[in-house]
């Protein structure tokens, strides 16, 4: 008999048999369409799997009870959407229950405590509320953006044992305890120790490939290299955003050396909380080497160990333990960096010093400011509807502790602004018009760290290109790609700005280089690749790269490539599919995220995809 500790989802409709009697037919027919449209997609998006339909209600299984939690806040989150536009008395209240615990694994199905326990959770949540037990709450209430009201302990049916309830505020801000928790200092782990990591793997790579800095990113010679997010090793599983925020930044410094290959944290955060042997992890991503890690929490000391590990033999070839230690943590800072970057020789070394002192100005970031910043990251690179309002939410319970912080505004200009690229929003203009005020405001302050202010040059290169001045973006997204020259994802998404400034061919260079750093990023290169072929009229180039990907409004560029080449019937099909995903998608709100020099090229657009179903406003 198989058991395994899992999280479970059990789900229900309140009050459903009375709307069964009013009308069978309907009722059943809506209830159909929320499992199909909404609850099958976003447990599968969570990592999870419906092991159990019974008339009204699910139970599902999840491998993390982060993923459990947050699947559960998006269901009632799209409820709640979906209800608005339905008639009171026909409206669906669904209640959720989550517990984790040991199950037995019977084939397809599950069973024991930890089924029993979430489905008696699900009986005790309120109408659109979500119920889980104390040992979720432990579990995440570090990890999320919502916090969790105590329901006292509770006795269930058929359960001996008294069940320790709580329900999930989801627009709550986190709790006061949970922010001194994480207020532990200047943001030195987040730029110290991450500089010190890269320094060591730039300069171990420097020696066992001595190339010139001009080399070409095609070069065979080149390493390349993926950083894992780092582990969490404490006792309470609290630092978990740490240890992404820490692969995070370790990527965005090596980026900047054109002589090492860098994955993109999109490719090698997929292998988060996964057990695998690097030698496979490497055959994968296209890798030589691997910096994997972990942080823990020692009582009031904090470490964390990195290692570098070759892909082909699996050997080490370089570890190192940092710990926080005295009342200046920047002067531990400099003297890990400078005793790092001291070890090296020659101009090499030299070189390698200067990339980092202007990679990582000290700013006065901390801790908690960046917490927020790594939660709200997290659910923008969902890139879905649910998650840039969750992204946007967190900003703003950020902004309101720390007012006027850089890194939060911009970040939450990234939501306003992805918001409408992705098709998500309700008020185009009010939300370019938002993250117009906020990047503004990001740039004029002129002590920016030079992170922040790649963010910030890249967002606003996205919001000059529609406003027409192409010049200006095209200067912008250079000051970008010059904070990361050699970030595929940067390089990419700039392809995407050089195309509508009329610049197709260099937008092509761009996608290339992408493309020979980080082969894993092709589901990105192939939407920006995508646009660039149709404008030069290689169609049926386009179609083969789009087909490859789904990002975005990759299914309406599609369908303008297949109108082209005179496949209407697929064109329609591509259109259906992209209305699924973004049902409020039209011509009006497509055309106000791209803005071509040339006006003549989004007028054919638009032109095609009215041929090919897409509904004008």
């Amino acid at each position: 008999m198989e058991r395994r500790l899992s999280a479970i989802l059990a789900a229900d409709v309140v009050g459903y048999s009375a709307l069964m009697e009013q009308d069978e037919a309907g009722t059943f027919d809506r209830l159909r369409a929320r499992r199909t449209e909404l609850f099958e997609p976003e447990i599968a998006r969570h990592h999870g799997r419906i092991f159990k339909l019974m008339g009204d209600g699910l139970l599902a299984e999840f491998g993390s009870v982060v993923d459990a939690v947050e699947c559960a806040v998006s269901l009632q989150r799209g409820m709640t959407e979906r209800n608005a536009a339905v008639p009171e008395e026909d409206r669906f209240n669904v209640r959720i229950g989550i517990n984790i615990g040991e199950v037995i694994v019977d084939g397809d199905d599950r069973y024991g405590e930890g089924v029993n326990v979430a489905a008696r959770l699900e009986q005790l949540a309120p109408p659109s509320g979500i119920c889980v037990s104390g040992k979720v709450a432990k579990e995440v209430e570090n990890k999320l953006a919502f916090t969790f009201d105590s329901a006292g302990r509770q006795k269930v049916k058929n359960i001996e044992e008294l069940v320790d309830v709580y329900q999930v505020r989801i627009d709550a801000a986190p709790r006061q305890r949970i922010r001194q928790k994480r207020r532990i200092g200047r943001r030195w782990w987040a730029l110290g120790v991450p500089a010190a990591i890269a320094a060591v793997v730039a300069a171990w790579m420097a020696l066992q490939y001595p190339l010139t800095l001009t080399s070409p990113a095609g070069s065979g010679a080149m390493p390349s290299v993926a950083v894992l997010p780092f582990q969490d090793l404490s006792a309470d599983k609290s630092l978990g955003y740490m240890g992404e925020g820490l692969a995070n930044d370790v990527i965005a410094i090596l980026s900047r050396f054109s002589d090492i290959a860098v994955v993109s944290r999109t490719s090698s955060f997929a292998y988060q909380d996964k057990q695998g042997d690097i030698r496979q992890i490497g055959k994968e991503l296209g890798v030589g080497y691997v910096v994997e890690g972990s942080v823990r929490k020692e009582g009031d000391r904090m470490r964390i160990v990195a290692q570098l590990i070759n892909t082909r033999t699996g050997d080490h070839v370089w570890a190192d333990r940092f710990d926080k230690a005295g009342t200046d943590p920047w002067a531990l800072q400099d003297e890990l960096t400078g005793k790092i970057v001291g070890a090296m020789t020659g101009e090499f070394g030299a070189i390698r010093k200067a990339d980092y002192s202007q990679a990582w100005g000290k700013d006065s970031t901390n801790l908690a400011e960046y917490d927020y910043y790594l939660r709200a990251e997290s659910q923008l690179n969902l890139y879905t509807k649910e998650g840039l309002e969750r992204s946007g939410d967190i900003s703003r319970q950020g902004l309101q502790m720390f007012p006027g912080s850089p890194l939060l505004t911009v970040e939450l200009g990234w939501s306003h602004w992805l918001k409408v690229a992705l098709l998500h929003s309700p008020d185009p203009q009010g939300d370019l018009q938002e993250a117009d005020r906020l990047v503004k405001q990001v740039l004029a302050d002129k002590n920016l760290s030079p992170q922040v202010a790649r963010l910030a040059h890249w967002l606003n290169a996205w919001l000059l290109t529609l406003k027409r001045d192409h010049d200006g973006a095209v200067a912008e997204m250079n000051k970008a790609i010059a904070a990361a020259p050699y970030n595929a994802f940067t390089l990419t998404d700039g392809g995407s700005i050089f195309l509508q400034a009329g610049q197709p061919e260099k937008a092509l260079e761009l996608t290339d280089a992408a493309a020979a750093r980080d082969p894993a990023l092709a589901w990105f290169v192939n939407y920006t690749r995508g646009f660039i072929l149709i404008v030069l009229g290689k169609n049926e180039d386009a179609v083969e790269a789009l087909k490859a990907t789904e990002f975005a409004d990759a299914p309406l560029q599609l369908a303008i490539a297949y109108m082209r080449l005179g496949r209407e019937g697929d064109a329609r099909a591509a259109v259906e599919k992209m209305l699924k995903s973004a049902p409020t998608a039209t011509i009006q709100s497509w055309r106000q995220t791209w803005n071509f020099r040339d006006p003549s090229i989004m007028d054919q657009a638009a032109a095609d995809l009215a041929r090919a179903g897409l509904p004008p406003q």
